[in-house]
């Protein structure tokens, strides 16, 4: 009976009202940003859609470790991929600006795309060693000019909840840029919207921000950075859900 509730609930409410906030967001982050306000747009109009998705799906968030984040230090969030709300989650509730590095797919969604372009997020394509190396080009030159930035190590959404090996991507531009990397561990996106389902589930979500991880001394090496990685998932896998973890 409750299923049933939830599900006219998500059809009548969420999805049209969700519809019209992603809408609104994007066009207030494409215009505020257009004028010359992207330090305030491409932030606070996607904060708080993103707070509003979580709550419209009846998703109680909890977060703890905020005070392992200093405000106007640029650092590297990295962060295990559950699930499409993964971003809802960081994006709303982390409490600091971030320049996201996401799927160059994306800039396709009608006015979704141009908003994240306005504000700045860095499109990730990996069709060939030359965009690619374009992309980290772009994360790097955010990072000096003082932006924090935000990477899914994993490449891409778990399919069972558990995470796969880190891709070394972000860790070698920490060691490059000598900047913090801030590890994050993500519980719940998974049961709200895993990859292969289009049927949300209304589960409680919670964000571990975890203490930063200094690259001074990491040496700048394949094998030294993929170590970096491998202590940065370990850190995150530490504050897994049981089901979660290996």
């Amino acid at each position: 009976m409750l299923r049933a509730l939830y599900i006219i609930y998500i059809c009548l409410v969420f999805v049209p009202v969700f519809l019209v906030l992603t809408l609104i967001t994007a066009l207030v982050t494409i215009v505020g940003c257009l004028l010359g306000g992207e330090k305030l747009f491409a932030y606070y109009p996607g904060m708080v859609w993103s707070r509003l998705a979580c709550y419209l799906a009846l998703c109680p968030v909890r977060v703890k470790g905020r005070e392992h984040i200093q405000p106007g230090q640029p650092v590297i969030f990295v962060a295990n991929h559950q699930g499409a709300f993964d971003v809802f989650l960081i994006y709303g509730f982390l409490g600091v600006p971030v320049k996201w590095m996401i799927k160059a797919s994306l800039r396709k969604i009608p006015f979704v795309g141009a908003a994240c372009r306005a504000a700045g997020f860095i499109f990730v394509d990996n069709a060939t060693v030359k965009s690619a190396a374009r992309s980290v080009t772009e994360a790097e030159g955010a990072i000096r000019k003082g932006a924090s930035v935000l990477v899914f190590p994993e490449g891409s959404r778990t399919y069972d909840g558990k995470m796969i090996r880190f891709k070394k991507g972000a860790f070698q531009m920490a060691v490059d840029q000598q900047v913090l990397v801030i590890p994050i561990t993500l519980n719940g996106p998974y049961k709200v919207l895993p990859i292969d389902s289009i049927h949300l589930e209304p589960h409680r979500m919670e964000m571990v921000i975890h203490p930063p991880l200094s690259s001074e001394g990491v040496p700048n090496s394949p094998r030294s950075v993929q170590q970096f990685a491998n202590q940065a998932q370990e850190m995150i896998a530490s504050a897994l859900w049981e089901e979660f973890k290996e």
